[in-house]
């Protein structure tokens, strides 16, 4: 975990959370899958305006009502609570009721109008001879409010088939204007700016249009186990507002850079000046943005004004790059690190030298033999597995520990910054791609040991972030890491069906099959890979 002194923003508590349930009443249509949605009260403290599920906060009694409801055997006790807390909401804000009478048929309109949406109400259900139909409401999603707002909900996001013969009849207190809709028309009417919803209301109805019926749904939510957790993370955008969950690429640089959810850190790329990540951390990304670069080439400046700096891969020979790299560090470098001799990280190591009075030493490993001739490198001092290079000042100690990583390249490695748990992984990890691992410099048994390398790591080391040469910053280090092994180990297996299915085959007989899942502009870069696997696969004996 990163110093707190490190940390760019003063800490902060986020608000509390407070617990809430909200429900999806589904239904079929000759259209797919309709969702019943209500527009929030303009003069509501949370969401006002917005079109929303029905919902809202748990209360004491519906965790006492366990009795008056039907459940799952597999059905906990919060599970239940959380779905009579949502069938309670429904009934007060839109009239709608999912309980049966004993004899199994739904409340109809007769049993709604004769109760009390301001009553409690369990014991009016109880007196009416219904039963509560908690084991018809399944657990859709889980959202944690973002760190951000004043008013925070931990809130699972339930799914119900709507009770036949209702008709939605909103209280016009905090609901109004119950609409139908199917999810894909729901998101379309929000882009056009006709009917707000608020982000994880997008983002449910986004992963709900995949699915074409109510049972298939329904079918879905049967483990028990939301299918995603999410507490959103904002960041700034074009100077706009921008919120993320866990998946997506901006979601581990908002944690280490906001920790606790303040909404100051922008997310557009540029290359004019470098992106303070920690005090003692920032990124300077070179102007070599492409298809095998993403963004550009991630240079990191390790450091302070005090203790000088230790440069990461000062990228490309560009001299405007190189520059501002100078200017930045105020000329105080101390040591010029390069992952590896690739032509986007290891060029602008002599220049940057060459700038600096001292003529700090440039540090990794030479290039082997099997290098491309554009990946030449010859550094001052070959660095060793576990070696420590240490920044000192103003009482504070920055140490990166290099951990040799072949695979990528044969002279790849990586550096650990102990003091705040980051891994800064070259090429060899990448936010928003799997890097190409290139024979004959590239290799894959080697790649894949070095991930296993890097886990350890993460377990000795405390490593909560991941600082790649491309992308931004990573979370849930060891996680990141696990993901891409799978992704690594399943992609080999498609490369062994393949070659068992084509014996005689070559790459390219292999390449559409162990490929399929990627579109055909990127099967060049994808060749090299596979060329990685197959020499793998033939060392291990796999495909026989």
């Amino acid at each position: 975990m990163p110093r707190p002194s490190q940390q760019l923003h003063p800490h902060r508590d986020p608000a509390p959370l407070r617990p809430a349930a909200t429900v999806l009443l589904l239904r079929d249509s000759p259209q797919g899958i309709e969702v019943l949605m209500t527009r929030r009260s303009p003069a509501a403290s949370f969401a006002p305006g917005a079109y929303v599920f029905p919902g809202g906060g748990i209360d004491a009694a519906d965790a006492l009502a366990h009795g008056q409801s039907t459940r799952r055997a597999t059905q906990g006790d919060l599970h239940l609570t959380q779905a009579i807390a949502a069938i309670r909401e429904s009934f007060e804000e839109l009239g709608v009721l999912l309980a049966r009478h004993a004899d199994g048929s739904y409340a109809t309109t007769a049993d709604i109008a004769s109760l009390d949406r301001k009553a409690p109400f369990a014991a009016q259900c109880k007196e009416r001879g219904l039963t509560l139909a908690g084991d018809e409401v399944f657990v859709l999603a889980h959202w944690i409010a973002d760190r951000d707002l004043s008013r925070r909900f931990d809130v699972p996001f339930l799914v119900a088939r709507m009770p036949e013969g209702q008709s939605p009849v909103a209280d016009e207190a905090e609901q109004f204007e119950p609409v139908w809709v199917r999810p894909a028309d729901a998101l379309a009417r929000h882009a056009a700016g006709g009917f707000f919803i608020i982000f994880p209301t997008i983002r449910t109805l986004e992963r709900l249009q995949r699915y074409p019926s109510v049972d298939s749904v329904l079918a879905a939510c049967a483990s028990e186990v939301p299918l995603w957790t999410s507490c959103p993370r904002t960041g700034l955008l074009a100077g706009e507002e921008a919120r993320y969950m866990e998946h997506e690429a901006p979601y581990g640089e908002l944690a280490l850079t906001s920790p606790d959810g303040q909404i100051v850190h922008a997310l557009d790329w540029q290359t004019a000046h470098p992106v303070p990540l920690l005090k003692n951390v920032k990124r300077l990304t070179a102007p070599n943005p492409g298809m095998m670069t993403g963004p550009g080439t991630n240079s990191y400046l390790v450091g302070d004004e005090t203790s000088g700096y230790i440069v990461i891969d000062p990228g490309p020979d560009d001299a405007a790059h190189i520059q501002r790299l100078y200017d930045a560090t105020g000329g105080r470098i101390e040591a010029i690190v390069c992952t590896h001799s690739h032509p986007d990280h290891s060029p602008g190591a002599r220049p940057l030298q060459a700038l600096c009075a001292q003529r700090p030493p440039i540090l990794g490993l030479p290039s082997a033999a099997t290098a491309r001739p554009d990946s030449a490198f010859t550094p001052d001092r070959s660095l060793s597995n576990q070696e420590l290079l240490t920044l000192t000042g103003s009482g504070l100690q920055h140490t990166l520990m290099v951990i040799l990583t072949p695979g990528h390249a044969a002279n790849h490695l990586c550096l650990v910054l102990l003091e705040d748990g980051l891994l800064f992984s070259g090429d060899h990890i990448l936010n928003g791609s799997t890097t190409v691992v290139n024979p004959p410099d590239g290799a894959m048994t080697p790649y894949l040991d070095s991930l296993d390398a890097l886990s350890a790591a993460c377990d000795a080391h405390g490593i909560e972030f991941i600082l790649p040469a491309h992308g931004y910053v990573l979370g849930e280090a060891k996680i990141a890491i696990a993901q891409l092994k799978a992704h690594r180990l399943k992609r080999e297996a498609k490369v062994v069906a393949a070659m068992k299915a084509r014996p005689e085959g070559s790459l390219n007989d292999w390449l559409p099959l162990a490929y399929d899942d990627t579109p055909q502009q990127l099967w060049p870069l994808a060749l090299r890979s596979l060329l990685a696997h197959v020499d793998r696969v033939r060392e291990l004996g796999l495909a026989h």
